[in-house]
């Protein structure tokens, strides 16, 4: 296996594995209010946090940026938190082009907390590389196609619950949301830097 197909395939997994629950959730907040019409507004969304957290991956990495990682385990929870909180208090189910601006600024803020958060993980794989070059650009690749695969299953689940099931979309947001909400109050319980 070469060094690309090895990282890349270590960021599929750090990205979908369920111990890493608190980016899957995030990410579940961030869709919930679209529909699958909105594909393209979504695939915005994520490259936007993907090179929010490719940005301070690569800086944490090169060890230009260093923040306590009890400061960003407690953050992103916060993340997920915000973005429930909007999700709950948006008007309509459709996301108009102002919102998504403010979704897609927001969502490249929140990449750049969860970039710290995967350097921890990057930095002890990467301790034995001659050149971080290769392995941190398939690492980056490769949480964006994790990323694109949770999109993908959200996106199937969301259409069986309000196509097939017709289970109103509104009311959907509210259960994902209300979802982000909860268990986002308990990681920042658990994490309290303080």
């Amino acid at each position: 296996m070469s060094i690309f197909q090895l990282y890349f395939q270590l960021g599929v997994t750090h990205i979908t594995d369920i111990q890493g629950y608190d980016h899957i959730l995030f990410l579940l907040t961030l869709c919930a209010v679209y529909t699958i019409k909105q594909w393209k507004n979504v695939l915005v969304l994520i490259t936007a946090f993907t090179l929010g957290h490719c940005t301070t991956l690569v800086l944490a990495t090169l060890n230009i940026l260093s923040i306590p990682s009890t400061v960003i385990e407690f953050l992103i929870p916060v993340t997920i938190l915000l973005t429930a909180i909007a999700n709950i208090v948006q008007k309509g189910d459709y996301v108009t082009p102002k919102l998504h601006a403010i979704k897609y600024m927001t969502a490249l803020f929140f990449g750049l907390i969860h970039g710290l958060g995967f350097s921890n993980y990057l930095n002890s794989l990467l301790g034995l590389e001659s050149n971080i070059v290769k392995p941190l650009f398939a690492f980056n690749i490769g949480i964006e196609a994790g990323q694109m695969l949770i999109v993908l299953i959200i996106f199937g689940i969301t259409g069986l619950i309000t196509n097939v099931l017709k289970f109103n979309k509104r009311e959907w947001n509210m259960v994902l949301s209300g979802a982000g909400i909860g268990v986002s109050l308990i990681l920042i319980l658990e994490r309290l830097p303080f």
